[in-house]
């Protein structure tokens, strides 16, 4: 029998079997000995344990077309990152670590900013400046009036879609917003410190239309540098890559190099805060590998 894990917790995987089922099984040992860990959206064997109760064992795991570490899920056709535009401030170092992340995967990300209705014309502008001229698709939301969801629905529609952003952004409101049903619990923010109560303490698939499935996962706060070689993270920001072969010399990492397209293209087709996280990025990694 074949299934879908959809959830994760304390130690048990629930696996979701079409026209059976949610069972709730255990892995078999051979995967700890082998280092494999399930993963929430790994497609499954198990064996039955029983019918009457609904437990089992998985006992192999299929081929993953793609899988994360941060948040830990397989098998998704795109990301959707949510931050929120105010309350609390866009923390775009995050975001962006998030972005070379998924881009180190090849999986497709959308940005979803939302609390909308906290912010000006002005701060809205110069978030959409910085990622639609890297070439990510930004939505615009909230979940407290509505705006954007619809849009939000249409990236969703018929893809399983794993759903990643900080605490306290209204990431859990979001995805009330999209299902119409209180499914998830939302918490409050803390007005002291402007963070929100963690909410999502597991990474779960959640069926919201025929053939669309959101992975809520936990919130996160940082993030490590991705493992690449620091000549390597310029692919990683595409409206960066883009200028490959257009500087005065061949390997150009668009740091202290003299005719560089990429400083050039500064504040026109590349933003101050994508290439000041770049250069942040390169020398972490410049500096971890000589330890």
């Amino acid at each position: 029998m074949t299934g879908k894990i959809i959830k994760g917790v304390g130690g048990f995987y629930y696996v979701h079997v079409v026209h059976s089922g949610i069972f709730k099984c255990s892995a078999k040992g051979i995967f700890r000995y082998k280092k494999i860990k399930p993963l929430v959206g790994d497609n499954v064997k198990l064996e039955i344990i029983s019918e009457y109760e609904m437990t089992g064992n998985i006992t192999d795991i299929l081929d993953r077309s793609n899988e994360l570490i941060r948040p830990a899920v397989a098998n998704i056709d795109q990301a959707l990152v949510v931050f929120a535009v105010k309350s609390p401030m866009p923390n775009l170092n995050l975001l962006d670590r998030f972005l070379v992340m998924m881009e180190t995967r090849g999986i497709d990300t959308v940005i979803c900013f939302n609390k909308v209705d906290l912010a000006d014309e002005e701060e809205l502008s110069n978030l959409k400046s910085i990622y639609m001229k890297a070439g990510y698709k930004v939505i615009f939301a909230s979940a407290k009036n509505g705006y954007g969801i619809d849009e939000v629905k249409n990236v969703l529609r018929g893809k399983t879609t794993s759903l990643a952003g900080p605490s306290g952004v209204g990431k859990s409101s979001v995805i009330n917003a999209v299902t119409s049903n209180e499914i998830v619990k939302t918490g409050d923010i803390s007005k002291k410190i402007e963070r929100g109560k963690h909410t999502t303490r597991h990474t779960e698939i959640l069926n919201i239309e025929d053939n669309t499935y959101i992975m809520d996962t936990p919130g996160f706060s940082s993030m490590y540098v991705c493992e690449c070689e620091k000549e390597e993270l310029k692919q990683f920001f595409p409206e960066i890559y883009k200028h490959e072969g257009e500087c005065r010399f061949n390997g150009c990492v668009h740091i202290n190099e003299p005719d560089c397209a990429v400083k050039s293209a500064i504040d026109t087709g590349i933003s101050t805060s994508r290439y000041e996280n770049y250069k942040l990025m390169f020398d972490e990694i410049k500096n971890k590998k000589k330890y």
